[in-house]
C-alpha cells in the first residue's frame, strides 16, 4: 500500500479530540522545531502530555488505541525507565503516513518539576489545550546555564585531548572501522559542543539539532568538510586540523561573551 502525503493537522485533531475529555489529562502542547517555527515537511510531531501522576501507563493506551484503530501502528518504541530525563516517552509510526511524521510522544507527570518549558531553551510551545494554566514560560537562570557551561568547558579541556589516543592506536593497529567511530565521538562530538558553547551558548548539550540554523555559515561549512571522510590518512590529516580548531576556539571562548549571547536571546 502506497504512503500518503502527511495530514498532519487532521492527525493532531485526532490526537487532542481523544485526549482532552480526559479528566486526569491537564495539558498538551508541541514542541520540537515547530516551537521555534523551523517546522517544516520532514518534521515529526513532538507532543507533550501533562497527566495526573498514576495515569501515566492510561495515555499510553489511549494512545495506542487511537493509533491502532485509525491508521495502524507500523512501529512503536517506548525508552526504557528510567529515562534520562525522567518522563515517559514513546515513539510511533503509523501506517499510510510519512516516516517523517512520526510521533514522539512525552509524559509528564503533573508533579514533575522540570517540564522542558524553558522557551529560550525549546522555544515557544504550541498548545492544543491546557486546563489548569500549567504551560508558561519557565525563565533561565542565565547565571546558572553560565556556570554550567563553565564546568562543562572544564571536563572538554581534560577529556579532548585524553582521548585523543584512542583514534591513534586503531589507526596504528590499522583498525579503520574502530578509528572512524572514535573520530566521530571523541572529535566530532566534542568539535560540535565546544561550537555551540561560543556561538549558541543555549543549545550547548544538542549536539547537531539545529546546528544549521545556529552555527554561522562559514563556521558550518567548514564543520562538514570534517564530517567526510575519504579515507584512513584523510583521518588523521582532519583529527589534527580539528585538534587545532577546537583548541582555538576553546581559547577565544570569553564569559562575557557567552552572558552577551545568554541577555540577547528574548
Amino acid at each position: 500500500m502506497s504512503r500518503s502525503d502527511p495530514d498532519r493537522k487532521q492527525l493532531l485533531e485526532h490526537i487532542v479530540a481523544a485526549l482532552q475529555p480526559l479528566d486526569f489529562i491537564h495539558a498538551v502542547w508541541e514542541a520540537g522545531s515547530i516551537a521555534f517555527g523551523r517546522n517544516d515537511q520532514w518534521s515529526d510531531i513532538d507532543l507533550y502530555i501533562v497527566v495526573n501522576d498514576d495515569k501515566v501507563e492510561d495515555v499510553f493506551a489511549t494512545l495506542d488505541g487511537l493509533f491502532g484503530e485509525r491508521y495502524g501502528i507500523e512501529l512503536k518504541f517506548r525508552l526504557p525507565e528510567p529515562t534520562w530525563h525522567g518522563h515517559s516517552q514513546a515513539f510511533y509510526r503509523l501506517k499510510n503516513i510519512s516516516p517523517y511524521c512520526f510521533i514522539d510522544a512525552a509524559v509528564m507527570k503533573l508533579s514533575s518539576k522540570d517540564k522542558f518549558l524553558q522557551y529560550k531553551i525549546h522555544g515557544a510551545p504550541v498548545i492544543h489545550f491546557d486546563k489548569k494554566g500549567i504551560v508558561k514560560d519557565d525563565p533561565v537562570n542565565d547565571q546558572n546555564l553560565l556556570i554550567r557551561i563553565k564546568k562543562r568547558l572544564e571536563v572538554l579541556k581534560t577529556t579532548f585531548p585524553l582521548f585523543q589516543v584512542l583514534i591513534n592506536k586503531e589507526l596504528n593497529r590499522k583498525r579503520y572501522v574502530e578509528a572512524y567511530a572514535f573520530y566521530q565521538g571523541s572529535v566530532i562530538r566534542p568539535l560540535v559542543e565546544i561550537l555551540r558553547i561560543k556561538y549558541s551558548p543555549f543549545h550547548f548539550n544538542f549536539h547537531v539539532s539545529y546546528a544549521f540554523l545556529e552555527l554561522p555559515e562559514d563556521v558550518y561549512k567548514r564543520l562538514q568538510d570534517f564530517i567526510y571522510i575519504k579515507d584512513h590518512e584523510d583521518l588523521a590529516r582532519k583529527q589534527l586540523k580539528a585538534d587545532e580548531w577546537f583548541w582555538d576556539v576553546y581559547n577565544s571562548i570569553k564569559p562575557d561573551d557567552i552572558v552577551e549571547i545568554l541577555n540577547s536571546v528574548k
